[in-house]
C-alpha cells in the first residue's frame, strides 16, 4: 500500500493535539533534506581550512611588504573582516555558509558576519531601530558575556594577588 503525502493542511485541520503531533512530526519527517553527516564534516573540514589558509597567505603577504609579523597579523585580521563584510554584503557569505555549514564559523570571519548581517536586514528599518538596534543581535551576547567572564577573572587574579596565592 502506497503512503498518502501528508498535507500540512490535515496538520492545521486536526483536533486531537496527539494526533496533531504525530501527523505534524511525520510531516516533517517527510520534508526534512536528508544530509550525510560525513560529506557535511569533509566541506566543513575544507572550507575552513582554506579560510585559515587564506589568513595565512595574508600574512605571509603583509610581512613580505616589509611589516613586522604583529602589524602584519593586524592587518590580516582587519582584511578578513573586511573580506567578509563585504562578502555578506553581496549575499556570498551566505550561499558559502549554506555549502560549508560550520566551516564558516572561522572566529573572526564568522563573528564579523553575525555583526553584518543583522545590520543589512534591518536598514529598511532606518538606522536607529533597524542597524542601531539589530547589528549586536547576534554578536551583542558574545561581547556582553565575554566582558563579563573577563572582569570576574580579574577580579579573581586581583583576590589572588592580594592574598598571594599568585
Amino acid at each position: 500500500m502506497a503512503k498518502e503525502k501528508i498535507d500540512i493542511k490535515q496538520v492545521l485541520q486536526e483536533r486531537e493535539p496527539q494526533k496533531k503531533d504525530q501527523i505534524y512530526n511525520e510531516y516533517v519527517k517527510e520534508n526534512t533534506p536528508k544530509k550525510s553527516w560525513l560529506w557535511n564534516l569533509c566541506k566543513a573540514y575544507v572550507v575552513g581550512g582554506l579560510i585559515c589558509v587564506l589568513g595565512q597567505a595574508l600574512t605571509n603577504l603583509y610581512m613580505n611588504l616589509g611589516l613586522v609579523k604583529d602589524t602584519a597579523t593586524l592587518y590580516t585580521t582587519l582584511s578578513l573582516i573586511f573580506l567578509s563584510i563585504l562578502f555578506t554584503g553581496l549575499n556570498l557569505y551566505q550561499k558559502l555558509a549554506n555549502f560549508a555549514g560550520a566551516g564558516t564559523i572561522v572566529p573572526i570571519t564568522g563573528f564579523a558576519n553575525s555583526v553584518a548581517a543583522p545590520a543589512i536586514e534591518f536598514k529598511e528599518e532606518g538606522w536607529v531601530f533597524g542597524v542601531g538596534c539589530k547589528i549586536f543581535t547576534i554578536a551583542g551576547p558574545v561581547i556582553l558575556y565575554g566582558v563579563f567572564c573577563s572582569w570576574i577573572l580579574g577580579v579573581l587574579y586581583w583576590l589572588g594577588k592580594m592574598m598571594g596565592f599568585v
